[in-house]
């Protein structure tokens, strides 16, 4: 019974023994993953065609506001020779016309984040699979981000890997 005892003593012993020093072996890394998304050659391409496409937004939002404040000034210099049913119609013109350009900009911010969701989805999830890889390649327990907006806090750089030139070698980034 004794002797039971004391192999249950020394098994306990090892267990505690043994997490000790497999908590000494874990491996923790950070990454700055802001920097690594923009590190890809598909960032630039993706950030050309947002903006081109902003921009053609932009233009057609223009030509809008420029025919409304053509028709708005034409109203302006007659509306006291109009009768009151023109008067009225154009009017009703002018407010159809702001409503759709409001109903425009509504729709332009939405597809605008839609297109940018579509470009940079692809670019996410490469660079989420890359990071994960990593990890898992090289026994990483946590790898965290630590890019503007990043929750963490603080991290000891001397106790935890910058996983980023293992990042961009695994997706061939120089």
């Amino acid at each position: 019974m004794k002797r039971l005892a004391g192999i249950a003593v020394v098994l306990f012993l090892l267990g505690f023994i043994g997490q000790d020093i497999n908590a000494q072996t874990l491996k923790f890394g950070h990454i700055n993953s802001d920097e690594l998304v923009q590190a890809l050659p598909e960032y630039d391409s993706a950030t050309v065609k947002i903006e081109k496409f902003r921009q053609d937004l932009i233009n057609a939002l223009e030509l809008m506001q420029v025919e409304m404040n053509n028709k708005s000034e034409a109203y302006n210099k007659e509306a006291k020779n109009l009768t009151d049913i023109v008067r009225q119609t154009k009017e009703q013109e002018l407010m159809d016309m702001n409503r759709r350009i409001q109903e425009f900009q509504t729709s332009a911010q939405q597809q605008l984040q839609e297109k940018q969701a579509e470009l940079f989805q692809p670019i996410m999830a490469k660079i989420d699979k890359a990071i994960k890889d990593v990890g898992k390649e090289n026994g990483f327990v946590y790898i965290y981000s630590v890019g503007q907006g990043s929750p963490l806090v603080y991290y000891d750089e001397t106790k935890s890997t910058n996983i980023m030139p293992l990042a961009k070698a695994k997706l061939g980034i120089k």
